[in-house]
């Protein structure tokens, strides 16, 4: 008898290709734009500079959006922890410190306004079915691609 064919799904892939493929996914969008800011914010309190790659909105956009697919009704809150890292004194103690909301935020915003996430009642976000067939269709290419190497 034959194996079944089963949908391939966000979990199935690495998330590091995943990311990689709908950054760029993203970045060749015409609807996902990247604000004027970009290029002058840091990501935190915690960093020192802002990050050094051209791509790393659509990178961080990528992460997010996966991380909404894994984890439904998340918000901003949540994902500032989750991008959070440690604040360094120099010689004092160093303490966790969140990311910045307003990077997360706008990132949100755009994937609310491409039909990708929708707003729960509860305040975090949720996929919405065109943004999981999206996110699932990128991720079959991926694993598609992974099998043939």
């Amino acid at each position: 008898m034959a194996e079944e064919e089963r949908g391939i799904c966000v979990r199935d892939v690495a998330a590091k290709d995943f990311i990689e493929a709908y950054a760029e996914h993203l970045k060749n969008s015409d609807k996902f734009e990247l604000p004027v800011w970009a290029d002058l914010v840091k990501t935190g309190t915690f960093k020192e500079l802002a990050p050094y790659g051209d791509d790393w909105y659509y990178i961080r956009a990528a992460s997010i959006a996966r991380r909404v697919y894994l984890k439904p009704g998340v918000g901003v809150g949540h994902l500032r922890r989750w991008y959070g890292g440690s604040y360094r004194n120099g010689v004092r103690h160093q303490h966790f410190c969140k990311a910045n909301s307003g990077i997360i935020r706008s990132v949100l915003i755009q994937l609310e306004n491409m039909k990708v996430t929708e707003p729960t009642e509860n305040g975090g976000r949720r996929m919405t079915r065109v943004g999981q067939q999206d996110l699932d269709r990128i991720a079959n290419a991926v694993f598609n691609e992974g099998e043939e190497e």
